[in-house]
């Protein structure tokens, strides 16, 4: 199954974020036959600005989404979203891609579900 996850919100002041990549471990948890792609909009692009530092005993959202990259999940990243907040790719995390609208509208018309947070 192929299953596509849409972030908007930022990644700390909501628990948006939180939660959709708390599925997203989830599901590719219970699934080894299926595809996972979180693209992030909007606020959302600053979830994988690399070093981040959280207080002890506070979710990282950098880590939550190192743990997508390295179970094979695809992290996109919108780049206009990026450009509008000043976000250089040597910036973000290693296994985010810069992506396109064009790729968000490939992901969606080859997904089985599309969650949007």
């Amino acid at each position: 199954m192929n299953i596509l996850i849409i972030l908007n919100d930022p990644p700390y002041g909501t628990e948006r974020v939180y939660n959709a990549l708390r599925l997203a471990h989830a599901l590719l948890k219970r699934s080894s036959g299926s595809v996972v792609t979180v693209f992030l909009m909007a606020d959302a692009v600053l979830a994988a600005r690399a070093g981040q530092q959280t207080p002890e005993g506070y979710y990282n959202v950098e880590r939550m989404l190192r743990r997508i990259v390295a179970a094979k999940g695809r992290l996109l990243l919108c780049g206009t979203c990026m450009d509008a907040r000043g976000l250089p790719a040597d910036q973000m995390m290693q296994g985010a891609d810069r992506s396109t609208m064009d790729a968000l509208a490939e992901a969606t018309e080859d997904a089985d579900r599309i969650l949007v947070f």
